[in-house]
């Protein structure tokens, strides 16, 4: 079993990359992309996840895109298999797969259309984790699951295979509990973006983080600046820059965001499958002001 203190850093809530008419998964986009990444320097990938559109992606397109995330990562960082569904059955599918082809952990987000209870969630964790092996990486976002869980009870969830969480709940005071109080039973990565510089400052072991999609280095020198240096003069500089587009991106559907911006920055993303689209050109306009003033150029 991995220690909590495994995976650290900056892990990347990766876009999932589709060929021009959305059929299928890019793989050549994607290879570049995360090429680009952790040329970049980012600590690990994480797809399959909400800003990687794992709702739209079939299941034998899950399981492509880890092999394929796998793959392309070479051992360089660890990849974190977004696995949750609606049901055990696939979830568990899925987990065993990610641990076949090589991922580190999974990352599952509880059932999100019939919202399940706290026993009812320590089960479906516990057969992820007998079936697969790997820690799992609890996806506590609320707002799509509909559970809304205490502290205590997310570190509970550490005696049947969760070891790591990723908080996108935007609750700040829990957080701020489960990185001071019950870090030695859950090792809690920030997911709320316009809470990554708290999250840090305050002790997080990283984020997921999907904005470094589009700003990596940024996001690589914001964690080297608070983490490894504590440099906390430094770290207020680099988050004013990165603070505008964080918020940009909560301000609408994050997928389609997050993937405005890469094509922004002229990276083919192959846009989003509906009902979801890229963002309107008002939008792309404001956001593109954004991402020049972090010192980017933008294609338009």
């Amino acid at each position: 079993m991995s220690s909590p203190a495994d995976l650290k850093g900056i892990l990347v809530a990766l876009i999932t990359p589709f060929t021009d008419d959305g059929s299928k998964i890019d793989e050549a986009r994607l290879a570049a992309h995360i090429n680009r990444l952790i040329d970049a320097g980012i600590h690990g990938l994480v797809p399959g996840g909400s800003t990687g559109e794992f709702t739209v992606l079939s299941t034998d397109e899950r399981k492509q895109l880890t092999e394929l995330c796998v793959k392309y990562a070479a051992g360089r960082v660890p990849v974190v298999a977004g696995t949750g569904a609606t049901s055990t059955r696939e979830a568990v599918e899925l987990s065993k797969h990610a641990a076949q082809v090589g991922a580190a952990a999974v990352m599952v987000v509880p059932p999100y259309y019939d919202a399940v209870n706290y026993e009812i969630l320590r089960e479906m964790m516990a057969e992820i984790h007998e079936a697969s092996k790997l820690p799992i990486l609890y996806y506590n976002i609320p707002s799509a699951s509909g559970l809304t869980l205490t502290p205590q009870e997310i570190a509970g969830l550490s005696d049947v295979g969760v070891k790591y969480m990723k908080d996108t709940s935007g609750n700040a005071t829990a957080l701020t509990e489960l990185l001071f109080a019950l870090s030695d039973k859950i090792a809690t990565f920030n997911g709320w973006d316009t809470l990554t510089f708290y999250g840090l400052v305050a002790g997080a072991p990283g984020g997921v983080w999907g904005a470094a999609n589009i700003i990596p280095e940024l996001a690589v020198e914001l964690w080297d600046a608070i983490a490894i240096k504590g440099d906390l003069k430094r770290g207020r500089e680099l988050w004013a820059k990165a603070w505008p587009i964080c918020k940009f991106l909560e301000s609408y559907n994050y997928a389609s965001a997050v993937k405005t911006g890469m094509e922004l920055l002229g990276h083919k993303t192959g846009g989003l499958r509906k009902p979801f689209g890229l963002l309107s050109k008002e939008q792309q306009e404001e956001f593109a002001v954004l991402i020049n003033n972090v010192g980017l150029k933008t294609v338009i």
